[in-house]
């Protein structure tokens, strides 16, 4: 039989706030985490702003002398890592280490760092390059550094899936306890990729938001004004549980993940198809049990891209059909938020719990001027109160991939 999942803790960290409490409360209040570039010099770029940590000081989280050996993408898995752990109450010891794994989901990896040390080895050649230049950069590491710290022993592995990254980490860990290989999971999404590099790369394709006046402004969702993403950087992390495992020691229960939908446009890789996260959404909602009628909150991919907003929408409409996608409230936390990028879906998942623990949408902000292509019920600028008894987050990414997961009140 095919057993239940429970998440039982959150962490997070984002340009809204260093734990859940201030980033669910910012989120709630629709105070943009957006600002100008502070880590370079990006007066050259046509984009100067970005969604940057604020006031983070990773020796709270990490010994010191390990800070150097790890990309920041790593120093924000631990930190959020950590609260969600303590946030749980679970316990990783002998009796349970082989049953609990970690899978957390990283789109890049540590692209400032591959950048700094191309510098070093050009300048100074290749005696300068450090020998922990490897495993600071490469995907995996975070999840294999939050493996060491809570000597987890279990599954251990990185998806990267670009935006999709976190939600399929997530769900494919779910699969693993579903079928009594783990008896817990710490999964989700980071990411660190604010640099020069991404800025002119993503720059160059004419995919982030130039709003650079008005940083607050610039990641404004369903408005006519939209002009790209913003990218930004930060994690999400959940705590997954076998229901009666979690029960049995106590834990407090956010809700349960019972919906997991996956697909590929088969497309293009970067333009977006609508039967492609429709798919996702169906086949998320099938793995539910649930119908679309049951869900009341979905928090959306929308990355304030022209094309991707109406696109998603009307994947909406495709997957739940004309009446429940027209009584379902959506929101776009990125508008505050930003584009984590592969970290997307880990935060959003918070969110999404929050949101469903407390019968509040978080608003979608910066809509000035409502593109009349999106009618649905966006949740324009201020937030509102409603119960929920089931929601989804959505999560698509770059090569046509799309992840889709359901979760239900408890």
């Amino acid at each position: 039989m095919r057993k239940r999942i429970a998440v039982t803790g959150l962490g997070a960290i984002s340009p809204c706030g260093n734990t859940v409490a201030e980033n669910w409360q910012n989120i709630k209040n629709g105070i943009s985490g957006i600002s100008k570039i502070t880590k370079f010099d990006a007066s050259a770029y046509t984009t100067q702003i970005a969604g940057e940590i604020k006031g983070f000081d990773p020796e709270q989280f990490i010994e010191k002398k390990e800070i150097k050996k790890m990309d920041v993408f790593i120093h924000y898995a631990m930190a959020a890592a950590k609260e969600a752990m303590a946030d749980s109450g679970l316990v990783i010891d002998e009796a349970n280490a082989f049953e609990v794994g970690v899978s957390i989901g990283v789109g890049i990896g540590g692209l400032p760092n591959i950048q700094e040390y191309s510098y070093v080895i050009r300048d100074r050649g290749p005696s300068r390059v450090t020998p922990f230049f490897i495993p600071m950069t490469i995907s995996n590491m975070a999840s294999g550094y939050v493996s060491i710290e809570y000597g987890a022993k279990g599954y251990n592995a990185t998806t990267t899936s670009a935006c999709s990254s976190a939600n399929h980490s997530i769900g494919d860990a779910a699969r693993i306890i579903e079928r009594g290989d783990a008896k817990a999971m710490i999964v989700g999404g980071t990411e660190a990729a604010i640099c020069e590099l991404a800025i002119g790369g993503f720059g160059a394709m004419k995919a982030l938001s130039r709003h650079n006046d008005e940083p607050t402004k610039a990641s404004r969702p369903y408005d006519q004004g939209r002009d790209g993403f913003v990218l930004s950087e930060g994690c999400g992390i959940l705590i997954l549980e076998e229901m009666e495992y979690a029960k049995a020691r106590g834990a407090k229960i956010y809700g349960e993940l019972v919906g997991y939908g996956f697909s590929s446009d088969a497309y293009h890789i970067t333009s977006p198809s609508t039967e492609g996260p429709a798919r996702a959404m169906t086949m998320a909602l099938k793995d539910a049990g649930l119908s679309p009628l049951d869900i009341d909150y979905v928090n959306a991919h929308g990355t304030s891209t022209p094309a991707g907003d109406i696109n998603e929408l009307n994947a909406i409409k495709l997957a739940f059909g004309e009446e429940a996608a027209k009584k379902v409230s959506i929101s776009s936390s990125k508008s505050m938020t930003g584009h984590l990028l592969g970290a997307a879906g880990g935060l959003e998942a918070v969110i999404t719990l929050k949101a469903m623990q407390e019968g509040f949408i978080p608003p979608t902000i910066n809509v000035e001027n409502l593109d009349p292509a999106c009618d649905l019920d966006i949740t324009p600028n201020q937030g509102k109160h409603r119960a929920i008894r089931a929601a989804m987050s959505n999560s698509f990414g770059f090569g046509g991939t799309n992840a889709t997961l359901v979760f239900k009140k408890v």
